[in-house]
């Protein structure tokens, strides 16, 4: 039996090359991960800040929807009420 010399490191070589390229491979895909996620993250953060201006807005027009003018304003438009005094002018359509 002749055994050399070196064949050892020359395995531990290997091994310690093929470690650290799993780790650096693992790092990339880490980092690519990393960046799907902060836009994810802004993009989130976008929407949160849209979602509490619409909830700003809806709580002005629950507001705005229990005043009188709104009241009035539905039943003139909607329904075609009017006050007592006011006078109704329509125009004639057989001319």
């Amino acid at each position: 039996m002749i055994r050399r010399k070196g064949t050892g490191t020359g395995i531990i070589v290997f091994v310690v090359l093929c470690f650290f390229g799993i780790v650096a491979f693992g790092k990339i895909k880490l980092e690519d991960r990393k960046k799907d996620l902060e836009a994810k993250i802004k993009t989130l953060e976008l929407q949160t800040k849209e979602e509490q201006e619409r909830a700003i807005d809806i709580k002005n027009l629950e507001a705005y929807v229990q005043t009188r003018k709104y009241i009035e304003q539905i039943a003139r438009e909607k329904l075609g009420l009017v006050y007592d005094y006011e006078i109704i002018f329509k125009e004639n359509d057989e001319e």
